[in-house]
């Protein structure tokens, strides 16, 4: 996770308040506004409760302060103001301490539809929202102590089960129809209407599958793994995730469903 970014994360004060430019909380908006409207027909209930619970501004970046006092009191979960990009060592041990990192910075609009690394309309748009559900705060606080006890080798398995769920995850109900409730397509609106469209592929939540899926962080994903509900990670939770990881090390990846990076245009 640790790599080169053209981002600065602006630094809270001595009371814990960051101040943002005006441009930068114009941007929030300009966000906010255009996914906003994508929520009711797309995002899952538990997702839009959380949202709700948290009444973010549509007009200004959030302070994670605000953002704190509604997680600490419905699942006890915080916020860590983080730079850009963070090790994955860094990132479990917060995830760990039931504290979700938020890098302080909020994109350019020359990366207005998709961002590559994690920024604050990611973090606190895409994902604080479900960190008031239980399940999904038990899932964060279990992959977290899970990560920072494992090798860096089973790590990079690892990631691929926070990426196709926590990341890009799907919820399919029994009469096909689809809502989201991963944070990367949550705050992003053209993966938003992608992954809602017929191009990609949408595929049940295996375990072995997910683990042995490789991505790409730069392209719009063409395949998502879909589970039944919010509380089905409560059932990953009760997985023997790591002997997963072990199996899918002896089977080997799947072939990518995308060109290499350096073939891409």
């Amino acid at each position: 996770m640790s790599k080169i970014t053209e981002y600065v994360a602006r630094l809270p004060d001595a009371n814990g308040h960051i101040h943002y430019p005006q441009v930068e909380h114009d941007i929030w908006q300009e966000l906010y506004l255009r996914q906003v409207g994508n929520l009711s027909q797309y995002a899952c209930l538990e997702y839009r409760q959380g949202l709700k619970e948290l009444n973010l501004s549509g007009d200004k970046i959030p302070q994670l302060t605000d953002i704190d006092k509604v997680l600490l009191d419905t699942s006890g979960w915080k916020t860590s103001a983080v730079p850009a990009l963070i090790s994955f060592e860094h990132f479990f041990k917060l995830l760990a301490n039931r504290e979700f990192p938020v890098a302080t910075f909020i994109r350019s609009k020359e990366e207005f539809d998709y961002l590559r690394e994690p920024d604050i309309f990611h973090e606190v748009f895409g994902h604080c929202p479900l960190l008031t559900n239980p399940s999904f705060a038990r899932f964060s606080h279990a992959y977290g102590k899970l990560g920072l006890a494992a090798s860096k080798e089973d790590r990079v398995f690892l990631a691929r089960l926070y990426w196709f769920t926590v990341e890009f995850g799907l919820l399919q109900a029994k009469d096909g129809s689809l809502q989201i409730y991963g944070g990367g397509i949550l705050s992003s609106p053209g993966e938003t209407q992608y992954a809602m469209g017929d191009k990609p592929q949408i595929r049940p939540f295996n375990l072995i599958d997910v683990l042995r899926t490789p991505y790409r962080i730069d392209i719009m994903q063409p395949v998502y793994y879909a589970i039944e509900s919010i509380r089905f990670l409560d059932e990953i939770v009760k997985m023997d995730i790591m002997a997963g990881v072990r199996e899918a090390k002896k089977l080997g990846l799947f072939e990518p469903l995308f060109e290499p990076k350096s073939k891409a245009s």
